[in-house]
């Protein structure tokens, strides 16, 4: 078994989250609940967000900015 991860997918935060959106915590979690930012990985009593669907909220954002153009 292998102890590299090549498809590494960190959890975030949603200080973290907000961080690289350039968002408040309070716009993150409205974004949340709208269903624009998918609901937490749930850890316990922790939520996570995996880098990889932030990314994807980025990348949803700039797609529809083309169709709208």
């Amino acid at each position: 078994m292998s102890t590299t991860y090549e498809h590494h997918d960190p959890l975030l935060t949603d200080i973290e989250g907000c961080a690289i959106l350039g968002i408040a915590k309070p716009t993150w979690h409205k974004w949340v609940r709208r269903g624009l930012i998918p609901k937490p990985v749930k850890l316990g009593h922790l939520s996570r967000w995996p880098r990889s669907e932030i990314v994807d909220v980025i990348k949803r954002a700039k797609a529809a900015r083309q169709i709208a153009a």
